[in-house]
């Protein structure tokens, strides 16, 4: 299909006045993609929508796909679960399910609130995994104060208690509709103790925010440290933020070797280390205290005295710009890796931290060079989980994923500004999935055997059907055509936001 000029957003840097400054391009992008995503969703009432696979032949095929010839389904299924997987959807589909308690940047949201983060990640897996998903938001909170699960009080006033036994006691009860789960935007601790506890549930529950983001993040810096040309065992790292991601990023990287005495990570306290009581006596954060007990052994507090010399600054905290410093990256060492992967606005801007003395630099957003955000692992890691009927996902799964990502960008070429491959490389996910799969193998999780290559095989042929099918219904206008009216006046009330003269263009599109 032919996409009209306006619709290109491939180099969106350029739409924007020759006269802007680095700095306002990188905000002017933030703007315009914000605002252009919130009049897209008004545009269609949302991404994603529910088709029927099988065919429709005539009345009587109403009798084989509901009442009476769908009851022997029922019973074969009765009297073998596992027959489930291949008499219904549930071999393809995945459950998205959030509290909504820690949404990109924006914090709790109200479970309605984390529909479009949701949707995005079904409409991901949907086109780039050929996987099937729905979003799940529910409400976790543990007062009555809206039984109807309708009325939402303001921000301002949300100060809620949450319960992780609400989540896991919904994600037990859902399972077995289900081939995966995949946990996102719930806030730490309880996020761990949601992930931990369901990892008996018969299928994979994943979380996309530690696992997924963790495994990106590992994938990337095996290629960032081929690239300066370092000593993985020898690097000298800052992890700056101790939340879901990074956490799970630390714990992989040490199991991929890198030294824990070269390591230290923060929190908003300060460095994690054996002197941090705090942590030592409050159970919910175990995984900090983990990370705590095994890394920086001089105990570090201060994060400008970690940075000085180090090779890496890996940061996932919160939303910049201006959280992470440039004087933090200037006293790093020669060649410097610098990961500021906070959503939705990265903790320093790229051209900013190259200015200070960066020599590789990866946010998690798909406009600046080196992404590294987990759209590139869940929907390949969950195709090849699905295709093999997993019971969990590995540590060595995640980190086999990761590899078999950092594979793919040697293949096609290395180099500061390519450390990733990106999402419109299609290959690279059904060979994720089948170098999964085959490591599902390996550690005793899968229910069905299957050869890579037939893994590979099935899941490049579901995504290609899966994308056809989208491009089709664009074709034939099915999915109408955004207008190009609707872009340039996101464009124009961007540019005009950017100099401050924001009145001056609502008033004139009021008139």
């Amino acid at each position: 299909m032919q996409v009209p000029d306006y619709l290109d957003l491939t180099n969106l840097k350029n739409r924007f006045p020759k006269d802007f400054t680095p700095a306002e391009v990188a905000k002017a992008q933030t703007i315009f993609l914000k605002r252009l995503s919130l009049e897209a969703h008004q545009f269609y009432g949302g991404k994603m929508m529910t088709i029927p696979k099988a065919g429709i032949y005539g009345f009587g095929w109403f009798g084989v796909w509901y009442t009476p010839g769908v009851s022997s389904v029922s019973t074969a299924i009765r009297d073998d679960t596992d027959r489930s997987f291949e008499l219904s959807n549930r071999s393809n589909l995945v459950a998205i399910v959030s509290d909504s308690t820690r949404v990109l940047g924006d914090g709790d949201c109200t479970p309605s609130g984390g529909l479009g983060v949701m949707e995005g990640k079904a409409f991901l897996m949907y086109y780039l995994g050929g996987v099937n998903s729905i979003a799940l938001c529910i409400n976790s909170r543990v007062d009555e104060s809206y039984k109807s699960g309708f009325h939402f009080e303001p921000k301002a006033k949300q100060k809620h208690e949450h319960s992780a036994e609400k989540i896991i006691e919904f994600v037990r009860m859902a399972a077995p509709s289900f081939g995966a789960v995949n946990l996102e935007d719930i806030a730490q601790p309880r996020c761990f103790k949601v992930l931990d506890s369901l990892q008996d549930c018969g299928i994979p529950v994943w979380h996309d925010d530690a696992q997924g983001t963790a495994c990106v993040t590992l994938a990337g810096m095996i290629n960032a440290i081929k690239v300066v040309g370092k000593d993985w065992k020898k690097v000298k790292a800052v992890f700056f933020g101790s939340g879901a991601s990074n956490a799970t990023i630390v714990r992989l990287m040490l199991a991929e070797g890198m030294d824990p005495k070269n390591v230290i990570a923060f929190d908003t306290k300060g460095g994690l280390h054996v002197g941090r009581d705090d942590l030592k006596k409050d159970t919910r954060f175990y995984r900090k205290w983990e990370i705590a007990q095994s890394t920086n052994p001089q105990r570090v507090d201060n994060i400008e005295e970690a940075c000085k010399g180090a090779d890496i600054l890996c940061a996932l905290s919160k939303p910049g710009p201006g959280v992470v410093k440039r004087e933090w990256i200037s006293s790093m060492a020669d060649k410097a890796i610098v990961f500021a992967c906070a959503n939705p606005v990265p903790e320093i801007y790229p051209y900013e931290a190259k200015e200070a003395g960066a020599h590789i630099v990866a946010t998690g957003r798909s406009d600046f060079p080196n992404q590294v955000n987990n759209s590139m692992c869940f929907p390949g890691l969950l195709k090849g989980c699905l295709l093999v009927y997993a019971s969990r996902v590995t540590d060595k799964m995640a980190i086999e994923a990761a590899h078999s990502l950092a594979r793919s960008q040697q293949k096609m070429g290395i180099d500061p500004e390519h450390i990733m491959p990106t999402m419109d490389d299609v290959e690279v996910f059904p060979r994720e999935a089948s170098d999964v799969a085959a490591q599902a193998l390996k550690d005793g999780v899968a229910r069905h055997t299957i050869s890579p290559e037939e893994v590979f095989q099935t899941a490049d042929r579901d995504i290609k059907e899966y994308r056809e099918l989208v491009h089709l219904l664009m074709e034939r206008e099915k999915i109408q055509t955004p207008p190009k009216s609707m872009i340039d006046q996101v464009l124009k009330e961007t540019i005009a936001e950017v100099r401050g003269e924001v009145e001056a263009v609502k008033g004139s599109a009021d008139e």
